[in-house]
């Protein structure tokens, strides 16, 4: 029996999942995008895990795309819900890392580009290559690249489309974490542990006003921003924060809404 396009698996407060189609370089088939969107249900609904990691199964590639023999086929490669892969319009509220350790190219790249944080190895690159094939990153590059770099360096990469090394886009802030190669998952795994040291509901809060305020007025953000914290003040993390700091613990977060 084969084994699944996308592994799952829970180390604590975190849910790793791997793309698993090494043979094919991780491209994304119809299959890996069902897969991929119930697997992103099942993590949305979990309270007990707190951040996701997304990583891959080949040693050298994180993922080459979209799979053409699956579009040739007629079969979509992205969902009603999560779009590409089933995860780069997925409604989420949770923090992602993308853990990549080779090339992260077209699709793949655009996985990435929807995580919130980034780690890679110095072996890793990163690219956004469908001009080269009269085609356009239409899964989100055009719209999240120019928002983690700068726009001359943005439009490099989408225009000529070339790819980068993870450690020019380190140097410019795309890349959270740059490590030796082989030692990606570790150090996703490290920065995974730094959010869920955290309250997780604070955490989701703070990352759902930071995106939806991108765009808007410091008016509207400050609405925003109380709306925010008045959501977390009748929850069980929201007194167990201070009462924690006055007993010198370290806090026991539940990461729910209520005592029920």
């Amino acid at each position: 029996m084969s084994e699944p396009v996308v592994l799952y698996e829970k180390r604590g407060n975190v849910g790793i999942f791997t793309l698993n189609r090494p043979k094919a370089m991780n491209a994304v088939s119809h299959e890996v995008s069902q897969t991929f969107e119930k697997l992103m249900d099942d993590f949305e609904a979990d309270e007990n895990v707190w951040v996701g990691i997304v990583r891959s199964s080949h040693p050298k590639v994180f993922c080459a795309g979209a799979d053409l023999k699956s579009v040739s086929r007629g079969k979509k490669v992205s969902t009603a819900k999560g779009g590409f892969a089933g995860f780069v319009q997925y409604p989420r509220t949770k923090p992602m890392i993308a853990c990549v350790d080779g090339a992260a190219l077209a699709g793949g790249c655009e996985i990435v580009l929807s995580c919130d944080l980034i780690v890679a190895s110095d072996a890793s690159r990163f690219g956004l290559p469908e001009v080269k094939r009269s085609l356009i990153p239409a899964a989100g590059g055009m719209l999240r690249l120019p928002k983690k770099l700068p726009y001359s360096l943005a439009m490099e990469l989408i225009l000529t489309g070339d790819p980068m090394p993870a450690a020019k886009l380190h140097q410019h802030g795309m890349v959270n974490v740059l490590c030796p190669k082989g030692q990606s998952e570790q150090a996703a795994l490290d920065l995974a542990a730094r959010l869920a040291v955290n309250a997780p509901l604070a955490v989701r809060e703070a990352r759902r006003v930071v995106i939806d305020n991108l765009t808007t007025s410091e008016a509207d953000g400050f609405k925003d921003s109380t709306k925010g914290m008045a959501s977390l003040i009748s929850t069980p993390d929201f007194s167990e924060g201070p009462k924690a700091f006055i007993e010198k613990r370290a806090p026991r977060w539940t990461g729910k809404r209520s005592k029920l």
